[in-house]
């Protein structure tokens, strides 16, 4: 599969909310989250109103059907609307998913690399919050992101962006 990357818009508010679902780790055996969960005010909180100032995004879209397959997006959360990964208020999170059927191909890798490249004229660093037993630590680790805080089964970890 080729794919195109193209900026996240107000208008793909409907994918970026499947991409949320899809950002939701579930460990091996256990059965999908419901998807309601995304309504959950500690989870919308990082789709809901795309758009607004600081939010940054960028889409993968399958070249042929010029379907999205994938997004990787970065909000600010601070005050009492941080988020799981929260570091500082000048520390934007990260979210990001590709859809099961697509996953594996390298369309993480570039949304990843191509978002964080962007930021970096925006923010100094980023930062998320990933289960340790997600695949997705091994990606995040190659972009460089750092592990700064444990708790539990989840992992903080921080990209520098730059000096």
């Amino acid at each position: 599969m080729s794919h195109s990357i193209r900026r996240l818009s107000p208008s793909d508010q409907q994918f970026l909310w499947e991409m949320l679902y899809q950002s939701l780790h579930v460990r091996e055996g256990s059965p999908p989250f419901p998807r309601e969960v995304i309504n959950r005010p500690e989870i919308a909180k990082y789709v809901r109103a795309w758009g607004r100032a600081g939010d940054m995004g960028l889409v993968a879209v399958e070249v042929g059907s010029g379907e999205p397959v994938g997004a990787a997006w970065l909000r600010l959360l601070k005050g009492v609307e941080r988020g799981y990964g929260y570091v500082d208020d000048e520390t934007p999170e990260l979210g990001m998913a590709v859809l099961p059927g697509y996953r594996g191909r390298g369309v993480g890798s570039d949304l990843l690399s191509r978002l964080l490249e962007s930021a970096g004229a925006v923010y100094r660093s980023a930062c998320l919050s990933v289960s340790a037993d997600n695949p997705a630590v091994r990606l995040y680790a190659r972009a460089g992101f750092e592990v700064v805080r444990e708790c539990g089964d989840s992992l903080t970890m921080v990209k520098r962006l730059r000096a």
